[in-house]
């Protein structure tokens, strides 16, 4: 890990999965190309400050017919000392055939994941009821396995609570995770923006219309 004074300069790129943003990081020791998540929450511009970078790599990807490649840095900690400022010509240049880090992900071989086994799997009996158990007279037999969820209850699930799950309900001042699911971390970018949320760069925080 580093920690160096750099200009990040944000731009959208127009996907086939939708906008999404790349990064450009110049800093004393060289440019880098920036691709993390939390990305997709800037504006397009160019922003000054400290950076943490966790990692510095080659990465490499297709796009049309070219062999792209590229020195990566994987960013943490930002540090920004405005909201940024409008990218001008002089600035970095983009691809506009850049890969969306989402198909790069759904390209990468999938690590394989090792069948959960019980260590003393006791076979079933053939004579087991088919039904739960009932308790004592007067009491509620003890959920099972296929207890009813709240569907089934007859409450109504609210959508945002389940795209935002413990931020949820939202309140003024909202900071987002930037390590969950790359999809989500989309979702909850944009259903932001529709409820009104403003993104402020300096603290990486989104905050609601006065």
């Amino acid at each position: 890990m580093i920690k160096l004074p750099g200009r990040l300069t944000v731009r959208t790129i127009h996907g086939r999965n939708g906008p999404f943003n790349v990064g450009r990081l110049a800093t004393s020791i060289g440019e880098f190309v920036i691709k993390d998540p939390q990305l997709d929450q800037f504006s397009e511009g160019m922003f000054e400050g400290e950076f943490l970078l966790l990692e510095i790599r080659p990465a490499s990807y297709f796009a049309g017919g070219r062999l792209v490649v590229e020195v990566r840095a994987k960013v943490g900690e930002m540090l920004l000392t405005d909201d940024g400022m409008l990218v001008t010509q002089h600035g970095p240049r983009f691809d506009s055939a850049e890969m969306d880090p989402l198909e790069e992900e759904g390209a990468a071989p999938a690590s394989p994941m090792p069948s959960a086994q019980p260590a003393q799997a006791e076979p079933s009996s053939p004579q087991a009821p088919a039904t739960a158990p009932q308790g004592p007279a007067g009491e509620a037999p003890a959920p099972g396995p296929q207890a009813p969820d709240t569907h089934a209850t007859g409450q109504e699930v609210d959508p945002d609570a389940e795209l935002f799950g413990l931020l949820w309900p939202l309140g003024q001042s909202v900071k987002l995770d930037p390590t969950v699911d790359r999809v989500l971390f989309r979702r909850q970018v944009s259903r932001l923006k529709e409820l009104g949320y403003r993104f402020q760069a300096p603290t990486q925080t989104w905050q609601a219309a006065a």
